[in-house]
């Protein structure tokens, strides 16, 4: 570490399949809302929220951080994609 203070932040991460894949869970999701009344549903995707408070010297090395953990562990990059959120957590 060179001196530099910590900041502290907190990353939302939403792992969703691509656009390209099949989303079966999505499916019977769908069809199962619509056989209970929920009419008007052209399509439901299923994916997988994460929540990540970390300290980094800057905005862009928390997010270079978390964007390695999606590619390396949260997400499959083959037929997962992903969007990072990330914000300021001066609380805490």
């Amino acid at each position: 570490m060179n001196g530099n203070a910590l900041n502290q932040y907190v990353a939302e991460v939403v792992v969703s399949l691509k656009d390209t894949v099949n989303d079966p869970q999505g499916v019977t999701a769908a069809k199962s809302l619509q056989s209970i009344g929920f009419g008007g549903i052209k399509a439901i995707r299923i994916g997988k929220f994460v929540e990540v408070k970390l300290t980094a010297e800057s905005e862009e090395a928390a997010y270079e951080f978390v964007r390695q953990m999606c590619e390396e562990m949260f997400a499959n990059p083959v037929i997962e994609q992903y969007r990072i959120d990330l914000r300021s957590n001066s609380t805490g």
